[in-house]
């Protein structure tokens, strides 16, 4: 079946979701005026730089994860299909689109979008890596949660 990804596909492209992040944060920093937001942009792109790690490590143990389905590819094609409609799948988007953003309030707007996206994307990765995985996957949806957060207090203060 064309356009199905296997599991370890699926996690680089959480890999490349993260590059596209810290590339996003780290040219925001360069652009921002705002020393809060600069302080909150650095934070974000340091985080994304450690789920790249974490990725990484769940990559090198991830094999072929045999999950309940309606029908064969179901979770396979359900991230096919996220992974087209979510822009920081697309290699080196991250630095472009800051560059795009018409001031901060814009950037944190697009962030926040990033941010939700993610978890959309990783909470459906969890049906492709083994279970014990799954916490880590966890600890990172948590994490882009308190992104979320953040970027959201950031927002009101701008």
């Amino acid at each position: 079946m064309p356009g199905v990804f296997t599991a370890s596909e699926i996690v680089e492209i959480g890999i490349r979701i993260e590059e596209n992040g810290r590339d996003f944060y780290k040219t925001l920093l360069e652009r921002t005026k705002s020393k809060k937001a600069e302080e909150i942009f650095k934070f974000l792109a340091g985080e994304e730089e450690r789920h790249i790690a974490v990725f990484r490590k769940i990559l090198d143990s991830t094999e072929k994860n045999e999950s309940t389905e309606s029908y064969p590819g179901e979770y396979f094609s359900y991230m096919n299909a996220l992974s087209n409609e979510y822009v920081f799948t697309q290699k080196n988007q991250g630095s472009r689109i800051a560059k795009d953003a018409k001031g901060d309030k814009q950037a944190v707007d697009l962030g926040i979008g990033f941010e939700k996206d993610s978890i959309t994307f990783y909470e459906g990765m969890k049906k492709v890596v083994r279970e014990y995985e799954h916490k880590v996957i966890d600890s990172l949806i948590a994490q882009e949660k308190n992104h979320l957060k953040q970027l959201s207090g950031l927002k009101k203060e701008l």
